[in-house]
């Protein structure tokens, strides 16, 4: 009966404070959401407020599951403080706090896409208040690096939005975005492109997205990029990253086709290699080829060398296209023109024969479709400019070959020659050498030459002072006379040479190259062959003159002594007289011999021996002159 009473009496008294003041207030305060990677820890924090006492309040975490139901996970109140078992969060989550602050923590380690619900946290009071409030978690996992395929082989033009690549970007939370891109243009769904998204869930939770394009290319799409661009959540906002641009083999066909000489470029003369080249300005498959209609030229390539080409290979050239998909030709064309020289053609154009004095023109033509240049040369040097050589008054020295040299400017190598040969008719004139008199010790060698210019061929012979041709052996100073002679005329040349018996230097004259060159000896003349090259009407003659030891001059007996002796011995000696006269006229006593020393004894006149000889070169060797004059019956 008393504790009725009392119950009865506390009840009256919460009655009466309710009736004379308010109700006790809970209020709960919560973030809408509470963001995290996967795999780390998060915090959702209850903040509150009531009139109550700490006593008097009861504090109950719940989840919300993907159903829709509650789920208590954490309970407590100011005695205890209870973790639900057999929830997902048994073992992941702690409660901080106390109920006298007005806040408490719940924590979660090692959050997974599992995770991410909506969270209640529930405050009671004893008098009846009560207050809720919700966080939603938000679980974010970046994705891996996207990745692009492309297809490899060429697409045409022609087809309808062939596909043309995949992108794909995988294990990601929340579902990433991929966008195709052109260049900088992003592509979005038309008649012409058509991206198709797929969405993976690996068992994991976490989305792989591959998008595939199909799209109608166009010519222009050969020189475009293309690249997906992906973009996914992360804590507090968005990211994006891209993968590489790559290009498309995009195969379309020649609306034009150009054909044009590959090499040599610039200018082009007659047996240069040339290449010409066709290609059209599409990349489909297709078949060339290059025709030249005057030559009856066709070849199927793009590609055609024509070596050591001449004027005839100059004109049009046409390259046809043949599209192997649709069959439609279209053609181009280059002029090709090859720059000529003629061979040079002298006028007149055989040796020409003049007499001195003459006048003559020449005319050197090379036919060439650029300008040229023309000039004349003798003897290597340039004695002459422009296509007309004019000679006047000539002489021997005019003779010889003239060579035109025809040059294209424009164009280095371009050069061709032509040739003219004048002979010069006359007289022969001896060319008189620096030294007619000479010199020598015996027993020595002497060169003496002889040239003279002339033509026809001078014909040269060697005699001496009385009008005889120089026999193989001379005994004495001699004169000898070098006479060439013609159907124009002759002339000559003395040559006098004496031996010594002190030393003196013996001077040498040495014969120059010439292309008319006659050789005699002493005992007969030749002629060589005239040649061809040069043509100068110069002949030569050279000799070799050996100074030999003079006979030693013998003592004869006088005439007294014999007449002595064939007083005394008138009979016997008469005949032994006889004898002996005999035996000296033949040399064969006193010791006579044919050579002795200059230096010894010297005659009352100086000998001289001249030997002949004669080689392959068809020069004869003098061995001795002396004189002055030309002999009467050579004058």
């Amino acid at each position: 009966m008393a504790l009725r009473d009392s119950a009865c009496l506390l009840l009256g008294l919460l009655l009466l404070c309710h009736t004379w003041g308010a109700w006790a207030i809970v209020e709960v305060n919560m973030e809408d959401r509470v963001e995290v990677m996967r795999g780390e820890n998060t915090q959702i924090t209850c903040m509150f407020t009531s009139d109550d006492g700490i006593g008097g309040m009861i504090i109950t975490w719940y989840y919300v599951t993907r159903s829709g139901e509650k789920q208590e996970i954490y309970q407590q109140d100011s005695t205890m403080r209870v973790v639900k078992k057999g929830t997902q969060f048994t073992e992941r989550i702690s409660v901080n706090g106390t109920l006298a602050n007005g806040q408490v923590v719940l924590t979660i380690s090692d959050v997974d896409i599992s995770d991410e619900v909506e969270f209640i946290c529930l405050i009671r009071s004893l008098t009846y208040g009560t207050a809720e409030g919700r966080t939603k978690l938000r679980v974010f996992e970046m994705p891996d690096l996207p990745t692009i395929d492309v297809v490899q082989k060429g697409i045409s033009v022609s087809e309808d939005t062939p596909k043309i690549g995949v992108c794909e970007v995988k294990n990601g939370y929340p579902k990433p975005n991929i966008t195709w891109y052109r260049n900088t243009t992003p592509l979005r769904s038309s008649d012409r492109v058509k991206p198709q998204p797929s969405i993976t869930t690996e068992s994991t939770g976490l989305f792989s997205i591959k998008n595939e394009l199909s799209m109608t290319l166009t010519k222009e799409d050969k020189d475009a990029t293309f690249y997906c661009e992906v973009t996914y959540f992360v804590p507090g906002g968005m990211r994006m990253t891209e993968t590489n641009a790559v290009n498309l083999t995009v195969l379309y066909p020649s609306t034009s086709v150009s054909l044009w000489v590959e090499s040599p470029k610039g200018m082009i003369k007659e047996g240069d290699t040339v290449e010409l080249r066709c290609q059209g300005d599409g990349n489909s498959a297709v078949s060339f080829t290059i025709l030249h209609d005057p030559t009856g030229l066709q070849v199927d390539t793009n590609s055609l060398v024509l070596h050591n080409v001449t004027e005839k290979n100059s004109g049009d050239y046409r390259c046809v296209s043949l599209d192997m998909e649709t069959f439609e030709e279209i053609s181009g064309n280059t002029t090709l023109f090859v720059n000529f020289l003629k061979q040079a053609v002298v006028y007149p154009k055989n040796d020409v024969e003049m007499e001195l004095d003459d006048f003559l023109t020449a005319i050197c033509r090379a036919p060439s479709s650029l300008p040229t240049q023309t000039v004349w040369l003798k003897d290597g040097e340039q004695i002459s400019t422009g296509h007309i050589l004019s000679l006047t008054n000539v002489t021997f020295d005019s003779a010889g070959t003239y060579i035109c040299v025809v040059t294209v400017l424009e164009i280095e190598g371009m050069e061709t020659t032509g040739e003219l040969v004048v002979l010069v008719l006359g007289a022969p004139e001896v060319i008189v050498p620096e030294n007619v008199e000479l010199e020598a010790t015996y027993d020595t060698m002497v060169d003496l030459t002889c040239l003279v210019k002339g033509y026809p061929l001078p014909t040269i012979t060697w005699v001496t002072s009385d009008g005889e041709v120089l026999k193989e052996t001379v005994t004495s100073n001699i004169t000898a006379y070098c006479i060439a002679s013609n159907s124009y005329g002759n002339d000559s040349q003395s040559f006098s040479i004496k031996g010594t018996s002190h030393t003196t230097q013996i001077p040498t004259i040495s014969s120059t190259s010439s292309t008319s060159i006659s050789s005699s000896t002493a005992s007969h003349t030749t002629q060589s062959p005239t040649t061809s090259s040069t043509r100068t009407s110069i002949s030569s003659s050279t000799v070799k003159a050996k100074t030999a030891i003079p006979p030693k001059k013998i003592k004869k007996e006088g005439s007294g002594v014999i007449i002595a002796v064939i007083i005394i011995c008138i009979l016997l000696l008469a005949i032994l007289g006889s004898v002996l006269y005999f035996m000296y006229k033949k040399g064969k006593i006193c010791g006579r011999s044919g050579k002795q020393d200059l230096t010894k004894e010297k005659s009352s006149k100086d000998n001289i021996v001249v030997e002949m000889k004669s080689d392959n070169t068809e020069e004869a060797i003098l061995l001795g002159v002396n004189g002055d004059k030309p002999p009467p019956n050579e004058q």
